[in-house]
């Protein structure tokens, strides 16, 4: 997971410099998101906190919190698909864009399938004692990983989608997610998971900690459904709006 981590942020760096070469201004914020969320999914997988989340359930739930909710919060602000579709060649560029628009990547990337992979994976980790195998796997700390990301960018992604669903099935599956992530910490709370020290002040932090993250994809529907319904302003709903590559790929057909 650590050499995956790394990938990421050295193909973000390259693809700014690759844009920043053409001329073209990359917003300093988004690179700041992206360095952020690598620099928080480094320490959920590697130091001393990830040692002490072998046995430290409240240590653990750091770490799930880390690399499966603010990481991938962070990196989805760094908005990598723009960035990609920017920096990489014309070809290139058309191949991904195709990608997303195939049926897979709809159905994987939709709402509701998104939510189904992040927190019915969650409730296989813990409900069937699993959980250490977070700290043991590769795999699975890159499925945590990757369905934090999947989910916060199908909620409320920046980067262009082009079957993104309106804002109620988004509202919906985001509601049933944090329905689903309450019940297990309430559960958990209830069954600590063997092999671990302070169960519950564990299940607590994931409880409380989760609805915090939560809280800011809510803010994040809250704020497109303001704008959208907001009066005298023409917007353009990302749901709504078609596919199109950008503007440079566009020129050069």
């Amino acid at each position: 997971m650590a050499v995956a981590i790394l990938i990421l942020a050295a193909g973000y760096a390259a693809g700014v410099a690759a844009v920043t070469r053409r001329g073209v201004r990359w917003p300093a914020r988004r690179s700041v998101c992206w360095t952020a969320g690598s620099v928080v999914a480094w320490l959920a997988v590697n130091g001393p906190l990830t040692d002490s989340a072998h046995y430290d359930f409240t240590a653990h739930a750091i770490t799930h919190l880390l690399l499966g909710m603010i990481a991938p919060l962070l990196l989805m602000a760094g908005a990598p698909v723009t960035l990609a579709l920017r920096a990489l060649p014309v070809g290139p560029a058309r191949m991904v864009s195709r990608v997303l628009r195939s049926g897979p990547a709809r159905l994987v990337t939709h709402p509701v399938t998104a939510a189904l992979l992040n927190g019915g994976g969650l409730w296989i980790l813990y409900a069937t004692g699993l959980s250490h195998a977070i700290h043991t796997s590769s795999w699975v700390e890159f499925h945590v990983f990757a369905a934090g990301y999947l989910f916060a960018a199908a909620i409320a992604g920046i980067d262009p989608a082009p079957h993104r669903p309106g804002l109620g099935v988004r509202g919906a599956a985001l509601l049933a997610f944090m329905a689903s992530h309450a019940i297990l910490a309430k559960y958990l709370y209830g069954h600590p998971p063997a092999g671990f020290v302070d169960g519950e002040g564990g299940a607590q932090l994931m409880y409380y900690g989760g609805d915090l993250v939560d809280l800011v994809l809510v803010v994040a529907l809250c704020r497109e459904w303001y704008r959208s319904a907001e009066p005298g302003r023409r917007v353009v709903r990302r749901a709504r709006t078609p596919w199109r590559l950008p503007e440079e790929i566009r020129i050069a057909k």
